[in-house]
């Protein structure tokens, strides 16, 4: 067959014509990446609900898929954020308030609660004598180490119950998960002051602890938040919001089946199982490990939408932690995008955990 030169110029113009569409179809299926920074020295099921929404596709249904860096503690998060270094990270009242109370914030802001007040307990053996947070007086306690969130917050409490945190108590610096309970176990230390995934590590590889009963009137502090810069958050205002959405999604799923968001984490980090675990054994130390704090999703506060931020939480902090007056929190939260982050159906999500089969 033979073309004139007008066939092939509208043939060519065709064919360039269709490819600048599958350009702009591929360009426009291109999903945005989003650097998030956790204080975890590695990955564990404690920051769960934050992750598992790439691979259940929540993320993909925003246009963006996630990058997580474990930085190690909350103090390199917030410097990775201040610096630009990550988009958004988990941001704790225990490491910012200090700041704000010093007029050294940078304005990053808490804008997504994504686990609420009160996930640290402190454990015994079931042998000790020890049976109440006042006999910790004079005793040795572990933690993580010192860039934990326990650490802060247990000196807190104890200081709101009488106990000189500083001279009353001494403070060893133990490990993570597994590694702390055996110190426990091992007499190193005379009680373990935790979080409740940390604990159900603990209690998964069969060491044996008991809790201690919480003190009365518990403060409500503690709560740990989406944070990102004032700046990131106007300019990339629908992908903060997608972010925090698709936690909202991942935490309703939880909430329906915590053994299917353990799957779902176990694909995405198989290193996480117990080493030479069966699937079904490392499904059930997962799901150990977030029992806890799976409840703490959920707002313990009436009528209040998941994520909201309640500022009263920062006030108790801030005057147990003895720092001076902060006359204004609003360069430090906000509620701004809370009704937007909650715009999805909530029962489709109920649904699809409970029919998974990844």
């Amino acid at each position: 067959m033979n073309i004139d030169r007008r066939q092939w110029l509208l043939a060519t113009s065709a064919f360039t014509a269709a490819l600048a569409a599958g350009s702009r179809v591929a360009g426009a299926q291109e999903l945005r990446k989003l650097k998030f920074g956790v204080g975890l020295k590695a990955m564990g099921p404690a920051v769960i609900n934050t992750v598992i929404g790439e691979i259940l596709g929540y993320n993909k249904e925003e246009g963006f898929t996630l990058t997580v860096a474990p930085l190690g503690t909350n103090a390199n998060v917030q410097i990775a954020i201040d610096k630009g270094d990550v988009d958004i990270g988990i941001g704790v009242p225990s490491f910012g308030l200090p700041l704000l109370a010093k007029g050294e914030w940078q304005g990053a802001l808490n804008y997504y609660q994504y686990t609420y007040p009160y996930k640290w307990d402190v454990v015994v053996s079931p042998n000790s004598g020890i049976k109440t947070y006042a006999d910790l007086k004079g005793k040795k306690i572990g933690v993580s180490d010192f860039g934990g969130t326990e650490y802060p917050v247990t000196k807190r409490v104890l200081k709101s119950l009488g106990i000189d945190p500083e001279t009353d108590v001494k403070w060893i610096p133990v490990g993570n998960g597994i590694q702390a309970g055996v110190a426990l176990q091992r007499e190193a230390i005379d009680a373990l002051a935790y979080y409740d995934t940390g604990f159900g590590q603990i209690e998964a590889a069969n060491i044996p602890i008991r809790f201690l009963d919480r003190p009365a009137n518990l403060p409500m502090i503690g709560g740990q938040f989406l944070t990102a810069k004032r700046e990131f958050l106007a300019r990339e205002r629908k992908l903060a919001i997608g972010f925090a959405r698709s936690v909202a999604k991942a935490s309703v799923f939880l909430d329906a089946s915590p053994e299917a968001g353990a799957r779902a984490f176990l694909k995405m980090y198989p290193e996480t199982a117990p080493r030479g675990a069966e699937q079904a054994d490392a499904v059930k130390a997962i799901v150990y490990a977030i029992a806890r704090r799976i409840k703490l999703y959920t707002p313990p506060y009436a009528g209040t939408k998941m994520g909201r931020i309640n500022p009263q939480e920062f006030i108790t902090e801030a005057d147990l932690s003895g720092l001076p007056k902060i006359a204004d929190y609003a360069n430090f939260y906000t509620n701004d995008m809370i009704d937007e982050i909650n715009a999805f159906d909530a029962a489709k999500i109920v649904a699809a955990a409970k029919s998974y089969t990844g």
